[in-house]
C-alpha cells in the first residue's frame, strides 16, 4: 500500500508539475482547474495497471472515475478555453507580485496535488487491494455515486443554459436544481466521493479512506468551493434574497419568505 502511494504520489507530482510549466508560459495559473478531474483518472490508471488490479469492484471504480473525471474536464475545458486568467487566480497573480512563480508552484499547484492525493485514498486502496466479487457496500456506493453525478452533471448543464440566454446576463439561476440548493454541482461533487468512499469499507484499513470525502466535503463548504462563490456576490441583492430562501448545499425544498422571489432551500 505505501508503495503504491509513493508511486501515486510521483505520477501526481509530474502531472502538477507539467501543468505548472505551461501556466508560466501562458500567464495563466487558472489552467489548474482543467486538470482536477483527468488528475483522478490519470492516478486511477496508473495505481489499477501498476498493481494489475482487474477485479470487479477496481473494474467498476476506474469506470466510475473516469466518467467523472471525463465529463468534469470537458466542461472546463469548454467552459474557460479562450477565457482570461479566472478572477480568483487573477487577484493572487496581483497580491503575490515577485513572489507569484513560487507561491503559484506550492500554493496552487503543489497544493491541488496533495489535495488530490488525500480525495484519491480510497482509490489507491481499493487498487491495492483488489478483491473479487461485489458486496451490498459497493451497489449501495455506486447508487450514491450516481446521486452524486446527477446532481453535479445536471447542475453544471442548468447553469450553462441558463448563461446562455442573454435575457439571463446579471441575473441568479432560481431553477431545476438550483431550486433545492445554491450549489448542486458542489453537493454533487462532495456526495460521490461519499459514494466511492463506501466502495472502499470493502478492502482492508477501508475505514481509513473516510479522510477522502470529508477532506472534500470541508473544502467545499468551508474553503474554495461555497464560500469563495458567495463571497462574489455578498453584494447581489437578488442573490442574498434567493440565499435567504435556498438551501446552502444540501438539497431541501425551498423555505416560504413573505415578500421575498424566486429562490429556495
Amino acid at each position: 500500500m505505501v508503495e503504491l502511494f509513493l508511486q501515486a504520489a510521483a505520477v501526481v507530482f509530474i502531472y502538477f508539475l507539467a501543468f505548472f510549466l505551461v501556466a508560466q508560459v501562458i500567464r495563466n495559473n487558472s489552467i489548474v482547474d482543467m486538470g482536477w478531474g483527468a488528475g483522478f483518472v490519470v492516478v486511477t490508471m496508473a495505481t489499477l495497471f501498476s498493481q494489475g488490479a482487474f477485479a470487479e469492484r477496481n473494474l467498476v471504480l476506474a469506470l466510475l472515475v473516469t466518467i467523472w473525471g471525463g465529463r468534469l474536464t470537458y466542461h472546463i475545458v469548454r467552459r474557460n478555453w479562450g477565457k482570461p486568467e479566472d478572477f480568483r487566480y487573477a487577484k493572487w497573480r496581483e497580491e503575490w507580485g515577485r513572489w507569484l512563480v513560487p507561491r503559484a508552484f506550492f500554493q496552487v499547484f503543489m497544493l491541488q496535488g496533495a489535495l488530490m492525493l488525500i480525495i484519491a485514498y480510497p482509490i489507491i486502496l481499493i487498487n491495492a487491494f483488489p478483491q473479487p466479487g461485489l458486496r451490498y457496500l459497493d451497489f449501495l456506493g455506486v447508487l450514491v455515486w450516481v446521486i452524486g453525478f446527477y446532481f453535479e452533471a445536471v447542475g453544471d448543464k442548468q447553469l450553462a443554459q441558463f448563461k446562455q440566454d442573454p435575457a439571463n446576463k446579471g441575473h441568479v439561476i432560481k431553477t431545476g436544481l438550483w431550486k433545492y440548493t445554491r450549489h448542486p454541482n458542489y453537493f454533487g461533487e462532495a456526495t460521490m466521493w461519499w459514494g466511492i468512499f463506501l466502495l472502499a469499507l470493502s478492502v482492508p484499513t477501508g475505514w481509513s479512506a473516510v479522510i477522502s470525502p470529508l477532506t472534500i466535503t470541508g473544502m467545499l463548504l468551508f474553503v474554495s468551493g461555497v464560500p469563495m462563490l458567495e463571497k462574489k456576490y455578498q453584494d447581489n441583492a437578488e442573490f442574498q434574497a434567493y440565499a435567504r430562501v435556498t438551501s446552502k448545499f444540501f438539497p431541501w425544498f425551498p423555505r416560504k419568505s413573505s415578500g421575498q422571489e424566486g429562490g429556495s432551500d
